[in-house]
């Protein structure tokens, strides 16, 4: 079963008579590990300077640390955003469950809270009730400032839950996913012990397992999220708006290499379910080109591709 709740269903529902949109709060267990797990990977970002500067990285580490940022990051903008959120396409179940798994490699929390976070976003994006929206504070330099970082990962410390029975019944109601979900710690557990096991293996040491761990793993990690959250900030701050939505998301070229083609923001906003955010020549697309792929090896159906009409009536608006 695939996704197709977009923002406009997620609309209709509201003004049918929607559930709350806060379903609670997380434990404290729960809570604690977020902290972690923002909170450590990003000493590590950090750290990564010095220990880049003298020792510690070498050419193993870097071959699995681009590796695994292309397997998680790609795992988040085809199978998390693309599919699950938007229903831009319909994979083969083999792949639906992947892609699953690898988005859950990312450590952005689980399919379905991470859908519902989404699906909020889009239907109320850069109003209240928008969990990261930077204008909720206002306009001024100190506003904008509170709001970037709000929108950026501040968001995240906030214990309130988006209500998945609201803005993801669907991926509830499908057992793949719901299965995937229930193992995301153990997603979380290989998305480091693997680069380490790697890295150790490719090095015969203990050294280059550890190494492999901070690189591959946290670093890894930690800049994924950063990258991943400037879609969040960044993209709904500065950049172009060649066409018309209801909010203010923009394209900010120089991260669209680094987010596999998410940084082409306002097209996506003004067409969500499209498989392709990077329209226009010149706009680098990778998740796209991923998709594409997938079609070609009858991996996935039903590929919402652009059209010139669309476009042309998206630009016009």
């Amino acid at each position: 079963m695939t996704s197709t709740l977009d923002s406009d269903t997620a609309d209709k529902a509201d003004r049918v008579g929607p559930k709350p949109m806060i379903e609670g709060k997380r434990n404290r267990a729960t809570q604690i590990a977020v902290y972690i797990f923002i909170l450590l990977p990003f000493a590590a970002l950090v750290a990564a300077v010095p220990f880049a500067w003298g020792w510690g990285l070498g050419w193993t580490d870097i071959a699995l640390a681009v590796f695994f940022f292309y397997f998680s990051g790609l795992g988040v903008t085809v199978g998390y955003h693309r599919l699950f959120t938007h229903g831009s396409f319909k994979a083969k179940r083999p792949l639906k469950i992947f892609l699953a798994i690898m988005g859950s490699f990312a450590v952005q929390g689980p399919p379905v809270t991470w859908v519902a976070d989404h699906r909020r976003h889009h239907a109320f994006s850069d109003r209240e009730g928008d969990p990261h929206s930077p204008w909720l504070f206002g306009t001024s330099p100190a506003a904008l400032a509170k709001g970037f970082w709000h929108a950026h990962m501040g968001w995240m410390f906030d214990d309130s839950v988006t209500n998945k029975e609201r803005f993801a019944p669907d991926l509830m109601a499908d057992e793949d996913i719901m299965w995937v979900n229930r193992f995301f710690p153990l997603w979380t557990g290989l998305t480091l012990v693997l680069p380490a096991v790697l890295g150790g293996l490719v090095s015969w040491s203990w050294w280059g397992a550890l190494t492999a761990f901070f690189w591959a793993g946290l670093v890894r990690i930690s800049f994924l999220h950063h990258v991943t959250w400037s879609t969040n900030s960044i993209c709904h701050m500065i950049g172009e708006r060649p066409f018309a939505s209801r909010d203010k998301a923009a394209n900010f070229w120089p991260l669209a290499i680094l987010s596999f083609g998410e940084s082409w923001h306002n097209l996506h906003h003004a067409d969500p379910t499209c498989a392709r955010h990077g329209v226009q020549r010149g706009q680098i697309d990778t998740s796209a080109r991923l998709i594409w792929v997938f079609e070609k090896l009858g991996w996935v159906t039903d590929v919402r591709w652009p059209s010139e009409a669309r476009l042309a009536k998206l630009a016009a608006r």
